[in-house]
């Protein structure tokens, strides 16, 4: 997963995501493709899935601020619990946050969001 052998032109099509999102993502700090002998980005699986997670993210409105704090957010976690969580596990925690907070959790009959 972490083998970076992608060209970007690959991932464009793989993603449906432009060169110029790409590297805006990469301008952001989200991803960190390597770079071949001539300098032409390189992106892993790894990198692919992260792309894959942000265009899904702003799709459902999250802001590129959003995007970043959620990502960090996941990074932390996974120190934190030491990996014992799956990316799965992962995404669904931040998926019912994310819904949480944008007031898109199902309500109690109280009016309060109740977790999923």
């Amino acid at each position: 997963r972490n083998l970076s052998v992608f060209p970007i032109s690959s991932v464009m099509q793989l993603t449906e995501l432009s060169a110029r999102q790409i590297r805006y993502y990469e301008e952001q700090g989200l991803i960190t493709p390597s770079r071949s002998v001539g300098n032409k980005r390189l992106f892993s699986l790894k990198d692919i899935d992260v792309l894959l997670e942000i265009k899904e993210l702003m799709s459902e409105g999250l802001n590129m601020s959003g995007v970043k704090k959620l990502m960090e957010s996941k990074t932390k976690l996974v120190e934190d619990t030491g990996s014992n969580l799956t990316e799965k596990e992962i995404r669904q925690i931040f998926r019912e946050e994310f819904r949480i907070q944008g007031g898109l959790a199902p309500q109690n009959q109280y009016g309060f969001n109740k977790k999923l």
